[in-house]
């Protein structure tokens, strides 16, 4: 037995040897990426293909259907009259987390400090009797502060109110895609939806694919990620198709809460950024990481080069129909 061990050993240490250390480890190879879904912007303005309550029906279903059990709304609330206060409450009693997105959606870079601090607050006191309400928070845009002051001084202040900065690491467009759909569909433009969903997805991945590579670059394994979304139609529409394609290449849908258990949530940036591509982006900026720190998916003429290429461009004459 123990010769069996120490030649066991040997044939280890030999296969390890043809690997450089910084590459990842060989029990990580087999294991599933793992990723956690969330939705911001809740609830957002629903008066282009499908009004607010068909929008949340959807995605309530999608999410059910795909064996999603939890996902997380990041909520802005002075969108909560009667429709949309009803909308957080169909998330709320289907399972999913209620958070803190401000109360207006304002970009941190151009507010001071304390008129973004009473956003922040005011949100907290709309939205914390909300079923399934959690005090995290995410900052529109994306946009943590443009000086240290700012940076610092909302991190204290969420750390005092017991809150977490529920970051991404996956950063995206979807919103800007969202836009091109809603215009087309108003100037009743003809395509295939077909078209949009595989255009959604494939951008989609394109992007998830890119910062997964650089955490793994950075990290020297793969995080469990979170991925930016918005309550938006083209969401209801084709994220389950985008989950279908996530796990066909080995991904894990997993629950916000078990994506914060990942170490990277304890990072806080030394870096300070005006755009911030999310936190794999802050990693690799702290390393030094100068470009490449945005992905050409995440470019708006790039997306609407491809929309108008793979979606518009279509000879087909064949109406948007979703049934």
């Amino acid at each position: 037995m123990k010769n069996q061990i120490v030649v066991s050993f040997i044939v280890l240490s030999a296969i390890a040897s043809l690997f450089p250390a910084n590459t990842i480890a060989l029990d990580q190879v087999s294991l599933p990426k793992k990723i956690a879904l969330t939705l911001d912007d809740s609830p957002r303005s629903a008066n282009g293909y499908f009004d607010g309550e068909t929008r949340s029906k959807k995605l309530i279903q999608l999410l059910d259907d795909k064996e999603v059990s939890q996902v997380a709304f990041f909520s802005v609330s002075s969108r909560l009259d009667d429709e949309g206060s009803e909308r957080l409450m169909r998330y709320a009693k289907a399972g999913h987390i209620i958070a803190n997105h401000t109360h207006t959606h304002p970009d941190f870079n151009k507010l001071t400090l304390d008129e973004y601090k009473q956003d922040f607050l005011k949100a907290h006191h709309s939205l914390k009797d909300y079923p399934n309400f959690k005090p995290w928070f995410r900052f529109p845009y994306l946009r943590e502060g443009d000086t240290r002051e700012k940076i610092d001084s909302m991190r204290n202040l969420l750390k005092k109110m017991d809150y977490t900065n529920v970051y991404i690491t996956q950063n995206n467009y979807d919103w800007y895609l969202e836009s091109l759909f809603q215009k087309a569909v108003k100037s009743g433009q003809k395509f295939q939806i077909d078209n949009i969903k595989e255009l959604y997805v494939d951008l989609m991945m394109q992007s998830i694919r890119y910062y997964d590579d650089m955490a793994i670059q950075h990290l020297n394994r793969s995080p469990k990620h979170i991925l930016l979304l918005h309550e938006m139609d083209i969401t209801a529409l084709f994220l389950g198709d985008l989950i279908d394609q996530l796990r066909a290449e080995g991904w894990q849908i997993i629950s916000p809460e078990e994506a914060l258990e990942d170490p990277i949530a304890k990072i806080e940036t030394k870096s300070i950024f005006k755009f911030n591509p999310g936190r794999i982006g802050e990693i690799a900026k702290d390393n030094d990481q100068k470009k490449g720190l945005w992905h050409s998916s995440l470019e708006e003429n790039f997306i609407e080069q491809q929309f108008q290429e793979r979606v518009l461009k279509i000879k087909e004459d064949k109406s948007v129909n979703t049934n």
